[in-house]
């Protein structure tokens, strides 16, 4: 199966999602080579140079030929068997690493945005900022249960 690897810019701190994303991330480790990155957050309210500053840290952790899916509010919904179909397709490609990219909290820079090879709005809902980690892991975790035609989903 490909390899995953979640960017984040910031890091959790609140310990009830740091505890949810620990035990996702442990589940995962059966179905997918993960990995995790966090990139620094800009310090100050400038949203624009955040978003610049955030976005070039993200950019520079890929390889060329990551395939990069950007989560981001304007982009696509898609659900949880969609998300396990997509994931498959992708290892069947011969994908070699899906990069799933978690921006700032002021969003993504205009350079990651046209980057993103797949734009995944989790809901038209805003969520807290780190709750997106736990949120992604949850569902890579039932997307590879769906897979495999495993008990969990339902």
């Amino acid at each position: 199966m490909v390899k995953i690897r979640l960017i984040a810019v910031g890091k959790i701190r609140e310990r009830y999602v740091a505890e949810a994303v620990a035990d996702f991330r442990k589940r995962l480790e059966h179905y997918f080579s993960y990995d995790e990155l966090e990139v620094a957050a800009s310090p100050g309210n400038d949203p624009t140079r955040a978003m610049r500053d955030e976005g070039a840290r993200v950019l520079e952790a890929l390889d060329p030929t990551d395939v990069l899916w950007l989560l981001e509010r304007t982009g696509s919904e898609i659900s949880s068997e969609e998300l396990a179909q997509r994931i498959t397709a992708l290892a069947d490609r011969g994908t070699r690493r899906l990069v799933l990219a978690i921006a700032g909290t002021y969003g993504a820079s205009d350079d990651l945005i046209a980057r993103a090879n797949f734009r995944w709005s989790l809901s038209r809902l805003t969520f807290l900022h780190e709750w997106t980690r736990a949120i992604v892991l949850e569902q890579l975790y039932r997307a590879a249960k769906i897979a495999r035609n495993e008990p969990y989903h339902h």
